[in-house]
This record gives structure tokens, C-alpha cells and sequence, in this order.
């Protein structure tokens, strides 16, 4: 089984994360904040991975520093459980309908860091700083070597906005972690 567990300790964060890549979206989240919380629970169901996390973060202060240790741990659980990558279809894109907004993700699991958000996003949901979304998927990608592109095709209301990111976030990790066949899918033989 594709699984990985982690934690992070630090001053501002104590995270520990729980993934199983071939799960049945099964969540269990609590990172202090709620947004946050419910969007981490909608990309497990799309995604169809198991995950658990639990963050103690600074938020005395803010949610940065959660939303970005949160993204570094599960980027990392992601590299570790993926492996060599061996048998994954490596690229994915989707596009999702939240509706009247819009949203395009494109992922290559290349073991190369590189994110794209062609739309940022500002103000607040709640308590939640919505800038901190392209925070997390630049975490996210750096620390799970994916290529990442995210742009909003229409613009709307701002949860929306978010869970549209984060819907076709979930449908690209599933399909490009999906196995289709039992060698590397690069023509270099590797892919790091």
C-alpha cells in the first residue's frame, strides 16, 4: 500500500499527518482552523486518499504558519508513499464547475517543484485569509516535486473560488497518482 506518516515539530506548528494514497476518502481533520479544515476534507473525498491531521499551530498570531507546515508534511507524505513513482499515470488536469466560478489544474508529478497560481486569491472567508491557499500549494509542490498549475477561470464568490481549487486539485493527485502500468513513466527512467 502507497502510505506515508510524518510529523513536523517547530516553534510555530506541531503537525502530524496520516496518508493513504489508495484510500477510500476517508478524513479526519483539525487544524485549528475551519476553512481550512473543510477544504483538506473535500480533497480527500475527490481525491480519494485517507488522510488524518492534527496541527497545533501559533494561531494567536495567524493561520500562516499552520496552512504552510500543513502543505510541507503532506507534500512530503505524498513523495514517500509515491516511492519511485514507478506505474503512476504522472499527469493530470482538470477543470471543475463551482457554480459561477470556475477553476483549471494541471499536475505533473516530475519529482520538479514548480507552481503556477494565475489567480490570486485575496480577503477573507470567514476567518480565513484566502491568500493562504496559494501558500499551501506552494508548499505542497515544493516539498512533493510536483509541477503545479492553478488558474481561475471565472472569478465569483470566494469560498467558491477555493473549493473549486481545491476540487480539481484532488481529481489531478488522483489521477496522476492512478497506476496504469508497472514501469516509470518517463524516458529518462526516472523521475527526480
Amino acid at each position: 500500500m502507497r502510505t506515508a506518516q510524518l510529523k513536523r515539530t517547530t516553534k510555530e506548528t506541531d503537525v502530524a499527518l496520516t496518508l493513504n494514497v489508495d484510500g477510500t476518502g476517508k478524513a479526519e481533520i483539525d487544524s485549528g482552523v475551519g476553512f481550512f479544515d473543510h477544504m483538506l476534507e473535500l480533497f480527500a473525498v475527490h481525491a480519494r486518499c485517507d488522510l488524518t491531521l492534527t496541527c497545533k499551530g501559533d494561531l494567536r498570531v495567524d493561520a500562516h504558519h499552520s496552512v504552510e507546515d500543513t502543505g510541507i508534511v503532506l507534500g512530503e507524505c505524498f513523495k514517500t508513499a509515491l516511492g519511485d513513482k514507478r506505474g503512476i499515470a504522472r499527469f493530470a488536469d482538470r477543470t471543475v464547475p463551482m457554480d459561477e466560478t470556475c477553476a483549471l489544474v494541471a499536475l505533473d508529478w516530475s519529482g520538479r517543484a514548480f507552481l503556477s497560481f494565475e489567480t490570486p486569491l485575496s480577503g477573507k472567508t470567514g476567518e480565513f485569509d484566502l491568500e493562504l491557499v496559494e501558500e499551501f500549494f506552494r508548499a505542497f509542490s515544493l516539498h512533493a516535486g510536483v509541477n503545479l498549475y492553478i488558474k481561475l477561470l471565472r472569478r465569483g464568490n470566494a469560498h467558491h473560488e477555493a473549493e473549486a481549487i481545491f476540487k480539481a486539485f484532488a481529481l489531478c493527485v488522483r489521477d496522476a497518482a492512478a497506476i496504469v502500468s508497472d514501469k516509470i513513466p518517463s524516458s529518462k527512467g526516472v523521475l527526480a
